[in-house]
């Protein structure tokens, strides 16, 4: 075991000169590969910081469930050298590569375990994760020589004007395949999930009322949280041809009250399903629960008519996940009537 005084004091020195120490393979890190065509370096944008990769990254760092599932996705757990907050169990189909990547935090990282993996790439699905007291600032990693990726969803107003969130999540993909020398596998992956976007945006046109959605999250100390304008959440509405009841609250995930979601008086809800994050109200069953029992929600047609629908809470999220809980959606609306 490390002596824990000399550990601290040596990790800023092997994040300092990780990019000089031997490769996996026992080769020189001179022999790498370099990110960019011809041993150019490879430039990217994310979140208001330009980032530079002279040789892929080998030793990266996700922060969160979200990021981690995206590398996954694009064949990369062999270039992680950790993950850590996960919410949800990961999908059968990543098991096998999941497993190959060592956990750092089963929560939200700090500094010293991020820190402790040695990454040569930082990448979260929001900036709230480089935080002092989380996995340490932007700047801080930077000092060290460690770029950080933040997803472009998370900084809307840094991009174009007009682009959507799933415009914004497919650019992830295609920046981090640029990062790792990926471009093949995140095009595809950009391209199938586009196709299924216009997929289930069909349902839009067979639309004739539109109707209004309420997008439960989950319940905390009896109070409801719900997606507002800037969630996902909103976008998947418009897709479908519906009206998200809370787009004029420019927040993610706002907390509201019970009665404020009655007097949105919804069609239908949608309620996100965190069962396996374990917290009280996370699961659909809890949440069921207190809308029943509520003495005024419980009288909405939409909670009287069980016009309700179940998604995976954690495909609220801007995520690789996402157009799994667009298609439930649109194939909910037509389930309910909303579309023909």
């Amino acid at each position: 075991m490390r002596h824990p005084v000399r550990l601290g004091i040596a990790l800023a020195v092997v994040l300092a000169t990780a990019g000089c120490s031997a490769t996996a393979d026992g080769s020189s890190p001179d022999h790498e590969p370099a990110a960019g065509a011809g041993g150019k370096t490879t430039a990217l944008a994310s979140c208001g910081r330009q980032l530079a990769f002279e040789r892929t990254p080998r030793r990266a760092v996700a922060l969160d469930q979200s990021s981690t599932e995206i590398l996954l996705e694009l064949g990369l757990q062999d270039r992680m050298a950790g993950t850590a907050n996960l919410k949800t169990k990961i999908p059968p189909k990543y098991q096998d590569a999941y497993a190959k990547v060592p956990v750092i935090a089963p929560k939200i990282a700090t500094s010293e375990q991020v820190r402790s993996a040695t990454p040569d790439f930082v990448v979260a699905g929001s900036g709230d994760l480089y935080t002092k007291d989380r996995a340490g600032t932007r700047e801080e990693l930077a000092e060290l020589g460690v770029p950080t990726f933040v997803s472009a969803v998370d900084c809307p107003q840094q991009n174009e004007p007009g682009r959507t969130a799933f415009d914004l999540l497919f650019a992830d993909y295609q920046s981090l395949g640029r990062a790792f020398g990926a471009d093949e596998p995140a095009a595809r992956l950009a391209a199938e999930q586009r196709a299924a976007v216009a997929k289930a945006g069909e349902t839009a046109a067979k639309v004739q009322d539109q109707p209004t959605v309420v997008y439960l999250y989950s319940v905390f100390n009896g109070m409801p949280y719900v997606a507002g304008k800037t969630g996902l959440p909103s976008e998947m509405s418009r897709i479908v041809g519906a009206r998200n009841a809370f787009d004029d609250v420019n927040e993610d995930w706002p907390e509201v009250s019970w009665e404020e979601v009655a007097k949105r008086d919804p069609d239908f809800i949608v309620i996100g399903d965190l069962s396996e994050r374990g917290r009280p109200g996370d699961s659909a069953a809890e949440k069921r629960e207190a809308m029943n029992r509520h003495p005024v929600i419980s009288k909405l047609d939409a909670v009287r008519g069980n016009r309700i629908l179940e998604v995976p809470g954690i495909e609220l999220d801007p995520s690789v996940r996402s157009v799994h809980a667009l298609e439930l959606l649109a194939a909910g609306m037509r389930d309910l009537g909303h579309a023909r």
